[in-house]
């Protein structure tokens, strides 16, 4: 069984120049730091189920990016928050959590 957590963020400061990939890149290794129970695809390359709405263009700030990733365990909206926000840089903040649809 997996659920799904969909949270909004922004993004400002310096890291509104980190590319959409990137910024994929550090959410997993903030997840994964944070030891948040994700949910992995199987096959040759498995990797985290985290998907981003839409791409930023490179040097735009945005204060309400959304994303949903997949967890193996249901977790509160208030640990999940914590626990990502704890690893993540202070130009990436975590502005709400819900449960994804």
């Amino acid at each position: 069984m997996s659920y799904r957590i969909t949270f909004k963020f922004s993004k400002k400061g310096n890291l509104r120049f980190i590319s959409h990939l990137d910024l994929m890149r550090m959410l997993v290794r903030a997840m994964r730091r944070a030891d948040l129970p994700l949910k992995i695809t199987q096959g040759f390359n498995p990797h985290p189920k985290l998907s981003i709405k839409r791409a930023l263009k490179l040097g735009v700030e945005s204060e309400a990016e959304e994303a949903s990733i997949l967890l193996n365990e249901l977790l509160t909206h208030h640990d999940f928050k914590e626990r990502l926000a704890r690893q993540l840089p202070e130009e990436i903040q975590i502005k709400s959590v819900e449960s994804g649809s």
